[in-house]
C-alpha cells in the first residue's frame, strides 16, 4: 500500500533516482489502464486491421519511456508525461507501418485544398454539398471519402511540430519537456508554439456551432464518438464524419500558416 501511494504522489520527494524492475513493474500495472484508455480511442479511428494489441505493446513501450526519463523537478505532471509518451509511441508505431495508402493521403490534400479554398471565397466555412460540387463529386461520394480519409489526421501532427520547431533533430517526444520546463524552452520555439496555440484556437472558433460542439466533447471532455452521437443526436457514423470534417478545416489552417504537409 505504501509503495503504491508513492507511485500515485509522483512528486520529486518520492520518485525513485534510478528505476528498478520491481518499481517500472508496478508503475506498468498502475497505469495499464492509462494505457489500454489511449490506445482504444485510437483505434476507433483506424482499419479494422490495426491490432489494439500491438497498440497497446507500442503504448507499453512509450510508458517504459517515460518511467526512465521522467524528472520530478520539471514543471510537468508523470500523468501528462506518460501520456505524451504511450500516445507518441502509438503513432510512431503507426507511421512506421506506413498503413496510409498513397491514394488515400492525395485525397486527403485535395479535400484540404478544397476546404481552404471554399473558405477564401466564401468568407465561412463550406457546409458538405458546396465540398462536394468543388471536387465535382455527389455527396454521396463526399461522405464516403471522409470516411476513407478520417484516420489520415492521426499521424500528421509530426509535420506541425517540425513546422514550429523548424529542427528535425528535435524528436516529437521531446515536446513535453521543451514546452512545459522553463530552463530548456527555447525562446524561438516558445514563439511559434504561442502562434501555434493563436491559429489553433481561431481555427477551432471559426468551425461550424456542431463541429465545435464536437471538438469539445472529444477532446476535452474525452467522449467516445458513441457517446457524443448520443448528446448530438447523430449516429456514430455521422459524428465520425463531422470529426473529419473540423480536423480537415484546421489541417488547413495550419497549412496555409505554417507551410507543411505533402507535396
Amino acid at each position: 500500500m505504501k509503495k503504491q501511494a508513492l507511485a500515485h504522489d509522483m512528486s520529486a520527494e518520492y520518485w525513485p533516482a534510478e528505476v528498478d524492475n520491481s518499481w517500472q513493474e508496478q508503475m506498468v500495472l498502475q497505469y495499464a489502464p492509462l494505457i489500454k484508455y489511449i490506445a482504444s480511442r485510437l483505434a476507433l479511428r483506424l482499419p479494422s486491421h490495426i491490432s489494439l494489441d500491438d497498440l497497446i505493446s507500442s503504448g507499453i513501450i512509450g510508458l517504459i519511456d517515460a518511467i526512465h526519463k521522467f524528472d520530478p523537478s520539471k514543471n510537468i505532471s508523470f500523468k501528462t508525461y506518460a501520456e505524451f509518451r504511450i500516445k507518441g509511441a502509438i503513432l510512431d508505431e503507426l507511421r512506421s507501418l506506413d498503413w496510409i495508402p498513397r491514394s488515400v493521403r492525395k485525397k486527403t490534400h485535395l479535400l484540404e485544398n478544397a476546404y481552404a479554398e471554399l473558405q477564401k471565397t466564401l468568407g465561412r466555412p463550406a457546409e458538405p454539398e458546396e465540398v462536394a460540387e468543388a471536387l465535382g463529386i455527389s455527396i454521396e461520394e463526399f461522405y464516403q471519402l471522409l470516411d476513407e480519409t478520417k484516420a489520415v489526421s492521426l499521424v500528421e501532427l509530426e509535420g506541425v511540430w517540425k513546422a514550429i520547431s523548424g529542427a528535425a533533430e528535435v524528436a516529437d517526444n521531446d515536446m513535453p519537456e521543451i514546452l512545459q520546463d522553463e530552463n530548456v524552452r527555447d525562446p524561438f520555439m516558445a514563439v511559434h508554439f504561442s502562434q501555434l496555440q493563436e491559429i489553433m484556437v481561431r481555427g477551432i472558433e471559426a468551425l461550424p456551432d456542431k463541429e465545435k460542439l464536437l471538438i469539445s466533447l472529444y477532446y476535452y471532455e474525452e467522449l467516445t464518438m458513441k457517446e457524443i452521437g448520443q448528446i448530438m443526436g447523430y449516429t456514430e457514423s455521422r459524428i465520425s464524419q463531422l470529426h473529419t470534417q473540423a480536423m480537415l478545416r484546421l489541417r488547413a489552417k495550419l497549412r496555409e500558416y505554417f507551410h507543411y504537409g505533402e507535396k
